[in-house]
């Protein structure tokens, strides 16, 4: 493994004081449950003080610890960077490792799809060059620093997400990742508690642009009702500017899409020129996240037909659509199958997973109940602001709702949606997600589908591994 910081590199990035012996650093950790041996420790600040932990760093094998004093328990000739600002001084790491390298850097937004986006990029990207990308979700004021900070010197593709939770947030970490692409996948009714309207939030998402390199490309949803303010802001910072959808007059225009049990098929054109391919996930949603990764990487110089061959291959991560089969009875082949959506919620992404489940086929005649069922297990979705509880209930009234069996709901808000929906949909109504997954033996049977969806805090992944247990998960086969 190369070396990734020295300390003389550091130093200079920093600004800091050096303490204690000669060091080289293979990567950057914040968490001594996750450090490697040689990692360097930085001590950041959030819910517990890093420095209460540098100690236990260094014995674990930490090159070094970043650090605006000598912690407790730390002796004199400890490797230590003493800098006046922790956070500060990651930032001056990640805009320091963005000066060094000659990557492509895309750097990605928007309120729905930005980790799938930027997932489907690592895995199309890395069959045509070195690729570096952000860990989970880690983009926010230090997960950007922290993946810049961590991007190797000869990187090619550097794929970097960008959240926020109020205004002012995208434009600072866009100026430090100095993108030379940048995306905005959509612009939905999430953090409404922090804007004052949905075109508050498409001027926010917008500022990724501000970012771009002279000569820079900006990506932007065609299809949201704000395009036109995305359209501006990059029209204002970028030199080419290429919008995607189904709109007439999309750079990147889908002209069909074919959702089968299994897989989206678009078909479209690219400044006319026409393309085919698949991605091995039902969802216009992935469909719409995919063209915006194969017109980016075109723009950054991947070969465009490869690059849609390769995006055949690429499945949603964890807790975001991931399918899989549940097998109850494996002797009986008495089966679920379980659609994992349970890390994020708004009303965009609900509505997007629904019509993944209504898309579905569950199988008849083989558990107790004759007909398979399609099931959906909604939690809250968070930060909607003061018309959470009409957007919840508004959930009823989507069209996918005519071809679902039956609506588990948990939370306070969902409680909106259960008086909402009609008595024959009705399933249980739980104030916790814990109460919900505690009897989860009672919520399903063989040849159901099972949707699990809610925002992160409202905890229905407990429900996602009630279910697990209830059986043996194993792939679902293309």
């Amino acid at each position: 493994m190369s070396v990734l910081w020295s300390r003389d590199d550091a130093l200079a990035a920093t600004g800091g004081q050096a303490q204690g012996p000669d060091w080289r650093a293979m990567g950057v950790s914040i968490d001594t449950r996750t450090l490697m041996a040689g990692d360097l420790f930085v001590a950041l600040k959030d819910v517990r003080d890093g420095h209460d932990f540098v100690a236990d760093a260094l014995q674990k094998g930490a090159a070094a610890a970043l650090v605006s004093r000598r912690p407790d328990g730390v002796g004199e000739d400890a490797p230590l960077l003493i800098v006046k600002d922790v956070q500060d001084a990651l930032e001056a790491l990640g805009i320091a490792a963005r000066a060094r390298t000659g990557a492509h850097v895309i750097a990605i937004t928007g309120s729905v799809g930005k980790t799938s986006t930027k997932e489907m990029l690592r895995d199309v990207l890395a069959g045509q060059g070195r690729v570096h990308a952000a860990e989970a979700s880690y983009n926010n004021h230090w997960g950007v620093p922290l993946t810049l900070a961590r991007m190797p010197v000869e990187t090619d593709f550097a794929v970097i997400e960008i959240g926020m939770n109020h205004p002012g947030e995208i434009a600072p970490l866009a100026r430090q990742a100095r993108p030379h692409v940048a995306i905005v996948t959509s612009v939905a009714a999430a953090h409404l508690e922090a804007f004052d309207d949905i075109e508050g939030i498409a001027r926010e998402k917008a500022s990724i642009f501000d970012g771009l390199e002279p000569g820079g490309t900006a990506i932007y949803n065609m299809d949201v009702d704000t395009s036109p303010i995305l359209r501006a802001a990059a029209e204002e910072h970028a030199e080419t500017v290429l919008g995607f959808g189904a709109t007439d007059g999309a750079a990147m225009r889908l002209d069909d899409l074919t959702l089968t049990d299994t897989s989206s098929v678009v078909r479209g054109r690219f400044l006319d020129e026409k393309f085919l391919f698949k991605v091995a996930a039902p969802g216009r949603h992935f469909a719409m996240n995919a063209l915006a990764v194969l017109a980016a990487a075109r723009v950054a110089g991947a070969d465009f037909d490869v690059a849609a061959c390769d995006i055949a291959h690429w499945r949603p991560p964890a807790g975001r659509g991931t399918r899989e089969t549940i097998a109850l009875d494996p002797v009986e082949d008495h089966e679920i199958d379980l659609i994992d959506d349970a890390f994020n919620a708004n009303p965009a992404s609900m509505a997007a997973s629904l019509e993944v489940l209504a898309a579905t086929r569950p199988v008849d005649d083989i558990g107790r109940i004759a007909r398979g069922r399609r099931i959906a297990v909604l939690g809250d979705m968070l930060e909607l602001g003061p018309d959470e509880e009409k957007l919840h209930a508004e959930i009823a009234d989507h069209p996918a709702m005519a071809d679902i069996t039956l609506v588990h709901c948990v939370g306070p808000r969902m409680a909106a949606l259960w008086d909402a929906l009609p008595e024959t949909k009705r399933g249980h109504k739980a104030a916790r997600a814990e109460d919900l997954a505690a009897r989860a033996h009672g919520l399903i049977d063989a040849g159901d589908v099972v949707l699990v969806k809610g925002s992160k805090g409202s905890r229905v992944s407990v429900v996602v591994d009630a279910i697990r247990k209830l059986g043996h998960p194993r792939p679902t086969n293309d």
